[in-house]
């Protein structure tokens, strides 16, 4: 079913479905590689604050209309640089994406170039078709890179390939881009939607418990070096009294499915 867009979430660049647990959220101007304009990162910013403070929905795709995942900010918006209210509303859309409680994943085709390869790299797994083409180009702009989406390139990709492609703001494509980590896995554009399904119906089987806390922990390890004391014990609690593992290993024994109990408030 289609979520009801109303007020600050009615923008039509912008969709997002909801199936069972399943969200999935499209950009839509196919007619421009779906070139993100400033309205669009603010209904990004709502979809997905909406979305995690929905329980029922587990997983988040993100993907783009038609033959591409996202050519960029639209330039005609960028005449005087990419700062201010548009930086503001940038930075939020992002940071959404990025704290979504449960599993995201980039579904990506064509053009992701640019804030597509921020949105990307935002989500927790990017899966990719072979006639994706991959770029960071501010360089080419004369900008200076919001800082968010520059950390989060330096952990995916490492210091000397996220320096390779800022300095150059060259294409690459996705055979590359598998290489240096910016994806992770690489298939033909007709198996691409199939592993998708597949992959999302995998984590629907599992514990989103375990996804939850693992996404929460691994999240405090990239930005502090570790966990915390206080979120180990967080998680710990959540675990003892959701059920989930009794559930998970009766199902097990009995060979039945298993029907998780916890869901995050």
């Amino acid at each position: 079913m289609s979520v009801d867009v109303t007020g600050e979430l009615a923008n039509l660049n912008v969709l997002v479905e909801i199936d069972g647990p399943v969200a999935t959220m499209t950009l839509n101007r196919p007619h421009k590689r779906n070139a993100i304009k400033m309205a669009m990162w603010a209904s990004i910013d709502a979809h997905v604050t909406a979305l995690a403070a929905n329980p029922e929905v587990r997983v988040l795709v993100v993907r783009g209309a038609g033959d591409h995942f996202c050519a960029g900010a639209d330039i005609s918006e960028l005449t005087n640089g990419p700062s201010g209210e548009y930086a503001r509303i940038n930075w939020a859309a992002e940071e959404a994406l990025a704290n979504f409680p449960g599993p995201t994943i980039a579904m990506i085709r064509g053009n992701c170039v640019g804030g597509g390869v921020s949105i990307a790299s935002a989500c927790d797994i990017r899966i990719s078709a072979d006639d994706a083409i991959f770029g960071i180009t501010p360089s080419k702009l004369g900008i200076v890179y919001p800082t968010n989406a520059l950390e989060r390139a330096v952990r995916i990709l490492g210091a000397s390939a996220t320096k390779h492609l800022m300095y150059t703001g060259e294409l690459i494509d996705a055979e590359r881009a598998l290489r240096i980590g910016l994806i992770d896995e690489l298939l033909t554009v007709d198996a691409l939607e199939t592993r998708v399904d597949e992959l999302v119906a995998t984590i629907i089987d599992r514990s989103s418990l375990t996804q939850a806390a693992s996404k929460a922990m691994i999240d405090e390890v990239i930005r502090d070096g570790k966990v915390k004391p206080a979120t180990t014990r967080h998680w710990e609690d959540e675990m003892n009294k959701s059920g989930e593992v009794r559930e998970g290993v009766a199902a097990f024994l009995a060979k039945r499915p298993v029907r998780w109990p916890w869901k995050r408030s």
